[in-house]
């Protein structure tokens, strides 16, 4: 196991930055009928969202609890709650969200 000293934890703190973090839950439409094209639109949007490098990491929940997914933005408050007040799926009730500042560390991923 790798020794971390107070050295390494310093000089990577420093590096942390300021990310976005969405936590999507059920709405109220969660089960209207024709919703699933809203949220293929959903899914289309997040990829394109990956591609332009806004989304960093979207991780839908499989449990049963009322939470769809957890994402990972690289822009600000402001800027995620609008990409996310304009995604297909919030838009037809299908979800609700909330939005909270995290940091993290440039790079991380989840591994292959």
């Amino acid at each position: 196991m790798t020794t971390i000293t107070d050295d390494y934890m310093k000089e990577i703190l420093s590096k942390s930055r300021p990310y976005t973090v969405i936590i999507l839950r059920k709405g109220p439409n969660y089960v209207a009928e024709g919703a699933r094209q809203v949220v293929w639109e959903h899914g289309r949007r997040n990829f394109e969202l990956r591609a332009s490098g806004k989304l960093a990491i979207v991780a839908p929940v499989t449990d049963d609890s009322d939470i769809a997914g957890i994402g990972f933005f690289t822009g600000s408050i402001d800027e995620t709650r609008q990409l996310m007040e304009d995604d297909p799926g919030v838009k037809a009730g299908w979800f609700t969200f909330e939005v909270h500042p995290v940091r993290s560390f440039p790079g991380d991923s989840l591994p292959g």
